[in-house]
């Protein structure tokens, strides 16, 4: 099998730069390995602020922090840690992230207002935040606008590479820009996961067309991905517009082209963080068609996805397409079992609830000892449609996760 790191090959690395933002990352002591676990994205100027955050209940005090604090929609600097998720800690919790924001805009010489913070790591254990004062001089002396790539590795956890990714767009001869940073492996599934992804963009914006277009974009990304069907107490998706390109959401134009590129820097970075999945070895589209309607598409799409029989038939490259339609079977949707089809790429297995038989699963076979491929479900019950992406549940997965905390 191949490591997970093999699967993304085109990672863009420091090249990531969008105008009027900064970045940066340090390392703290708030990681048991010495590796970098404090990271900033500073805007030049006060930027427009939106954010989508974990529908999970209970929530860190990060993310209740920043729920208050975006309602002005107004932000200049996130900063983020690594090590310690500050969850589950209750008003000391608040406290310490109150305080790493302050600690960040007496540095960084801005409104404590205008600071949002995210963490992730190990939930229940107070935050370091002694530390993160020791070490946040030096985070703001070495901000610059080449530093997207070392705030990736500083929120790192269980995953094995930096996600990062920016792509510009063009509206009469004016560029404008999107980059971000992203970080997740495991505890993912929608309505977000174990995740945290911090944008930036010239693009002018006020809050009420960045809003709805950032959630949007999650819902085509972060919102179609699944690990392993857990999501998590930190999920956070922040999004900071500054202005400085000259163009504005205001104008049809741009707010369409802005929209697309949007979509495919979380697209993109929503795939690498499936890519990335704790011991994954695949990425797999599941791809339903033919239902009455998308609700219906996405939890059979959804139900496939999460099957842990599936998912570990897929990290045995073992075409066992009996796992699929049981899963389709309990997906709690009107269906017709003599009816669906089941395609490895082009690769019948199964025609109207039927096997097609053993040549063709050992065809599907050597579909499956690819990295990526797409799985499809017919349904022939309508005319609609979803894809969910997900990945293969390996050996590394259980010794990953079992061994989080040591």
């Amino acid at each position: 099998m191949k490591n997970s790191a093999s699967l993304f090959k085109n990672n863009p690395g420091p090249a990531l730069k969008v105008p009027g933002f900064v970045a940066g990352a340090v390392t703290s002591g708030l990681k048991k390995d010495g590796k970098k676990d404090l990271g900033m994205i500073f805007s030049e100027v006060s930027a427009c602020a939106a954010g989508v955050f974990t529908t999970n209940l209970v929530q860190a005090a990060p993310v209740l922090l920043d729920k208050e604090r975006i309602k002005t929609g107004r932000c200049q600097a996130i900063v983020a840690n690594s090590g310690n998720a500050n969850a589950c800690t209750g008003r000391r919790g608040i406290e310490d992230a109150e305080a790493v924001a302050r600690v960040a805009a007496v540095a960084l010489g801005i409104p404590e207002e205008l600071v949002l913070v995210a963490s992730t790591g190990v939930i229940g254990q107070r935050l370091n935040v002694s530390a993160i004062e020791v070490a946040m001089p030096k985070l703001v002396g070495q901000l610059n606008g080449s530093g997207f790539y070392d705030m990736a590795e500083a929120i790192m956890t269980t995953v094995t590479f930096p996600k990062i990714f920016s792509k510009q767009g063009y509206i009469a001869g004016k560029v404008f820009t999107v980059g971000g940073v992203a970080k997740g492996a495991g505890m993912i599934h929608p309505d977000m996961a174990t995740m945290l992804c911090l944008l930036c963009t010239d693009i002018g914006a006020k809050q009420d067309l960045l809003i709805p277009a950032l959630k949007e974009a999650v819902a085509t990304s972060f919102n179609a991905i699944t690990v392993d069907g857990d999501t998590s107490t930190n999920d956070t998706v922040l999004l900071l517009a500054n202005g400085l390109s000259g163009l504005s959401l205001r104008e049809a134009s741009c707010a369409t082209a802005f929209q697309k590129v949007l979509n495919e820097v979380l697209f993109t970075l929503a795939l690498q963080i499936v890519k990335d999945g704790e011991g994954a070895t695949k990425l797999v589209s599941i791809h339903v068609e033919g239902a009455s309607n998308a609700d219906d598409a996405r939890q059979v799409a959804y139900t496939v996805a999460n099957s842990p029989l599936v998912k570990t038939a897929l990290f045995g490259e073992d075409a066992n397409w009996g796992r699929i339609m049981a899963a389709v079977g309990r997906a709690g949707v009107p269906i017709n079992p003599e009816t669906i089809d089941i395609v490895f790429e082009d690769v019948y297995v199964v025609r109207d609830g039927e096997g097609i038989g053993k040549q063709a699963e050992e065809a599907a076979t050597t579909v499956l000892k690819g990295d990526r491929f797409t799985i499809t479900i017919d349904l022939k019950m309508g005319s609609e449609g979803a894809t969910i992406h997900t990945c293969d549940l390996s050996t590394d997965y259980v010794q990953v996760n079992a061994a989080y905390r040591s």
